[in-house]
């Protein structure tokens, strides 16, 4: 993993994670901690409206995280009820966590090789739907990172385990002088609750 990003995870305080939120974070670490009491592969599907905001930024931060605790069974994925594009301040406030990022194409949907390590596999990053070819079609948890895709998607075909992480969507101050301040947090925030989730994570 690149130092700077190490250095990041590093200095995450876990213990300013609210109780109530340690509570909504449960259920994520004990599907989580089955899969591996049975040796089986894990797929994680972070699903909210647009797969531009919230549902990229816990993908990313989850798979930085299995790498970081070296769960290599755990595969992360991204998709959306509808696809737009990857938000470039996403990308910003990740790269100054200590990710690398390199556009792989430059359409109005971009795709983005997003890099937290120089030996592993890059995280493919564009905004698509959650049932997208790319994605896994069965045997997959679906992560519900906000509120309007957690209710406007009642059924998910293919999905094993439904869990609800929403997260407040950063987008509300895009026109605002607190822009990047907010994605800072969202970022901060997500990376928080990741590093708690696979920390209390045991090794079969």
């Amino acid at each position: 993993m690149f130092q700077k990003l190490t250095d990041y995870i590093e200095k995450i305080d876990v213990e300013s994670i609210p109780a109530e939120r340690k509570e909504v974070l449960n259920p994520f670490i004990e599907y989580l901690q089955e899969k591996i009491n049975l040796g089986s592969n894990i797929s994680l599907n972070f699903i909210c409206t647009h797969n531009s905001r919230r549902s990229h930024l816990s993908q990313i931060w989850a798979q930085a995280m299995a790498d970081y605790f070296q769960l290599n069974q755990i595969q992360c994925y991204s998709g959306g009820t509808a696809a737009t594009a990857v938000y470039p301040m996403v990308l910003k406030v990740l790269q100054e966590a200590g990710f690398e990022s390199i556009h792989l194409s430059n359409e109005n949907n971009p795709i983005i090789a997003v890099k937290y390590s120089s030996e592993s596999h890059p995280i493919i990053a564009f905004s698509k739907t959650y049932d997208h070819p790319f994605n896994p079609s069965n045997g997959f948890a679906a992560i519900m990172t906000c509120s309007d895709a957690d209710e406007n998607c009642p059924f998910i075909p293919g999905t094993e385990k439904r869990i609800a992480l929403n997260y407040e969507d950063p987008k509300v101050f895009d026109n605002s002088p607190k822009k990047e301040q907010k994605y800072e947090e969202r970022s901060t925030q997500i990376a928080t609750e990741m590093l708690y989730v696979f920390s209390n994570l045991k090794k079969s």
